[in-house]
């Protein structure tokens, strides 16, 4: 079983800004790599991502590039927050999440 962390209120609210910082660099880097990836496994000329209001599409492969996006953010955002956790750790000694 992990050790118990127990974050105070103030790295709490010291990491605040860092959350925000990173979460907002997570999602500019999930954006890219994402519509990356979507130009290398669509099919066709076209190698904008669907969105759910083109009709031009079929409901499959809106679902397909809803499911590979959410996958993609749902990761960095993961990776991001955790390892943005340890560099706090690291910089005051606190662990900032309950």
């Amino acid at each position: 079983m992990p050790a118990t962390r127990t974050p105070s209120t103030s790295a709490k609210i010291l990491y605040r800004p860092v959350g925000l910082v990173s979460s907002i660099v997570g999602g500019l880097v999930a954006s890219l790599l994402f519509k990356q990836i979507w130009k290398r496994v669509s099919a066709g000329e076209d190698a904008d991502p669907p969105g759910p209001l083109q009709s031009e599409y079929d409901f499959k492969e809106i679902l397909v590039a809803a499911v590979l996006q959410g996958a993609i953010y749902s990761v960095v955002k993961a990776v991001i927050q955790r390892q943005g956790a340890k560099g706090f750790q690291r910089a005051t000694g606190e662990w900032p999440g309950s």
